[in-house]
């Protein structure tokens, strides 16, 4: 009878160390090769009363952290391509970390520029640097390669974006925080709190820097979502200066200034680095459009914001 009972208990687990070992494998074998060719779209609305009528409808199409390189192919890259296009976006913006290694991936340099060339955006494509486009001996190549493929890359200086109508919306862009030279005043000083202001950096925590400047939007890639995160646990790894904003929409407030409040938006980028797995943080383009205050909203939709209130 003992024996019995011995046989059955050895059976029960052997049969859980195999359904555990089939999890296992299930799990890396998705978040290796299924995972992170699943590109997904989110799309969001933004309100606010400095949003010109110009722009109303206008769409921003972000992407960021493509880490081109042995995990991410030309193939794939031209299929990314395709479906920013898809999009018919007004403004496109790429948040940085182009490349995973400028210094090892020279072959993968010279043949995603005319792929990234054949993005279109009418009211321009723009792009800040990040660590990976600072590290590797990027510093000196990424400026002028991606001017090549039809973008403004913004290095701590702000621009307007003209509608056909006349009216503007200016656009900033930071220097990466942790191998480049970031200068906030510079970037920033110029910005009128009756504009709409948008900031690309790549780094999201560099939001709680800026409060005392009137941006409406910043937005941030670099954290990959966490990249792998467990269930009712959350991420695994965040890098530094993406360990507070994570990933989606944050309000970022400081009750000691009467500045505008911020928006933040952290994209979950493209590519993957340092091991290529994703887990439950699929890449991700973001598509948000932009309304002035008094067009209508779809109040059926989630991922509608609130508006902005009046200052």
């Amino acid at each position: 009878m003992n024996h019995n009972i011995s046989v059955k208990r050895t059976k029960r687990t052997l049969i859980g160390l195999l359904a555990s070992l089939l999890l296992t494998a299930g799990t890396l074998f998705y978040s290796y090769d299924m995972e992170p060719k699943t590109l997904t779209v989110t799309r969001h609305h933004i309100t606010s009363p400095t949003i010109p009528h110009g722009f109303d409808g206008k769409t921003i199409l972000q992407f960021s952290d493509v880490h081109l390189g042995k995990n991410y192919t030309h193939n794939q890259l031209r299929t990314l391509v395709n479906r920013i296009n898809q999009e018919q976006p007004d403004i496109v913006v790429f948040t940085g970390d182009l490349i995973d290694n400028f210094n090892q991936y020279g072959s993968q340099r010279k043949g995603a520029q005319p792929i990234l060339a054949q993005i279109q955006a009418p009211l321009g494509k723009y792009a800040v640097f990040g660590n990976h486009d600072r590290g590797g001996g990027g510093s000196r190549l990424y400026k002028q390669y991606m001017e090549g493929a039809g973008f403004t890359v913004l290095v701590n200086e702000a621009r307007k974006i003209t509608a056909d109508d006349g009216e503007s919306i200016t656009i900033s862009g930071l220097d990466d925080f942790l191998l480049g030279n970031p200068d906030i005043p510079q970037a920033l000083q110029p910005l009128q709190m009756e504009d709409f202001n948008l900031l690309l950096v790549h780094e999201p925590d560099i939001a709680d820097l800026i409060m005392s400047y009137p941006v409406d939007l910043q937005l941030s890639g670099h954290s990959h979502g966490g990249q792998v995160q467990i269930p009712w646990f959350g991420t695994i790894y965040t890098p530094p200066l993406a360990k507070k904003y994570v990933e989606g929409w944050y309000a970022v407030d400081d009750a000691n200034t009467q500045n505008k409040p911020l928006r933040l938006y952290v994209n979950r980028g493209i590519g993957t680095t340092e091991l290529p797995f994703r887990f439950l943080s699929a890449p991700e383009l973001t598509v948000i459009q932009l309304q002035h205050r008094k067009s209508l909203i779809d109040s059926s939709n989630p991922n509608s914001l609130p508006a902005i209130p009046s200052y």
